[in-house]
């Protein structure tokens, strides 16, 4: 990513980590996270609210979406249910 680069020196080695941290904060905040499967456990939504993201997409059918339907309203997170599944064992 072209914007990234001015944060690394010509060996590589970073030398603006609170700015690279903003960066990614900014390019996470504009990702939808999108998944076959469900997330019946508040952990995921917690960890990508931490990396920015602020929409998730997911099939939903857990026993367990009311935690984490609960972890993105505590977080500001939006999540939409398709109510659908394409994944085959």
């Amino acid at each position: 990513m072209k914007a990234a680069k001015k944060f690394f020196n010509e060996k590589g080695k970073c030398i603006d980590k609170a700015g690279l941290k903003a960066l990614e904060k900014k390019v996470f905040s504009e990702v939808v996270m999108g998944s076959d499967a469900f997330f019946p456990f508040p952990d995921n939504v917690e960890a990508a609210a931490k990396a920015g993201v602020q929409y998730i997409v997911q099939p939903g059918g857990s026993k367990k979406d009311n935690l984490s339907i609960e972890a993105c309203d505590k977080l500001g997170v939006a999540m939409v249910f398709t109510g659908m599944r394409h994944f085959r064992h």
